[in-house]
């Protein structure tokens, strides 16, 4: 079966040069012009990937992707934003959003095919890449059927890339990785291509979740001027 991508922009004529694109590449696609008909889509349809622009009237795509985050059964769809802000605050502010990538207008064609090829291939790992079920380091347990994450404290859904920078992590304790190396291990960018504020704010997103207090983090760690890592002996006192 095919996928269900919906794409949200208000402007019509890039909706459907994105909907034939998205077409044409096998995926089956809905359109919503609105941020607030988006929301009600997603809950009658549930799309395996949404693309959203994030200048539009009303409630805006940052709104939405704020809101989507927020709904049971719908948090862990990817999220896509393909919008004409391209500054690095803009890019943060989605990130933070949740967005799992970024895209600026005026974009190619090709790229978006690859980039929501690989958001799905995320969410959507094949038999043979979960090579367990569960992975436990420490106090951490990762559930790779549901991208779930446990603590002595808390249960929570990951986000798709969020789960593949965990999963990554777990896989690898006790080693240290810049965020250049997680720009090309974990999200596939070629070398000095990727942004390294993308990493870090997934790793502020994900210690929002899963640690005790934020600031100070006792799972995903800073190494300074190195990097970020899982100890095996991660715990929380």
């Amino acid at each position: 079966m095919a996928h269900l991508i919906l794409i949200v922009e208000d402007d019509r004529d890039v909706a459907e040069t994105v909907q034939r694109a998205l077409r044409l590449a096998g995926y089956e696609t809905l359109v919503a012009y609105r941020g607030a008909d988006a929301l009600t889509m997603i809950r009658q349809r549930k799309p395996d990937l949404a693309v959203l622009d994030i200048v539009m009237p009303g409630m805006s795509g940052i709104d939405v992707c704020r809101h989507m985050r927020g709904m049971p059964g719908f948090a862990n769809i990817p999220v896509l934003f393909l919008t004409g802000r391209g500054s690095i605050v803009d890019k943060i502010e989605g990130f933070e959003a949740g967005a799992d990538d970024y895209i600026t207008k005026p974009f190619d064609l090709r790229e978006l095919e690859l980039r929501v090829r690989a958001l799905l291939r995320r969410a959507h790992p094949t038999e043979a890449s979960l090579t367990a079920d569960i992975l436990r380091v420490g106090d951490l347990e990762l559930d790779c059927r549901s991208f779930q994450i446990k603590t002595p404290y808390t249960v929570v859904l990951l986000t798709p890339v969020e789960f593949e920078l965990m999963n990554f992590l777990m896989r690898h304790p006790d080693r240290v990785f810049s965020a250049e190396q997680l720009l090309q291990e974990v999200w596939g960018y070629p070398p000095g291509t990727g942004m390294p504020d993308l990493v870090r704010v997934h790793v502020k997103n994900i210690r929002d979740k899963i640690e005790p207090n934020p600031r100070q983090p006792v799972y995903l760690r800073n190494v300074l001027r190195r990097g970020y890592m899982i100890s095996s002996n991660s715990a929380a006192t």
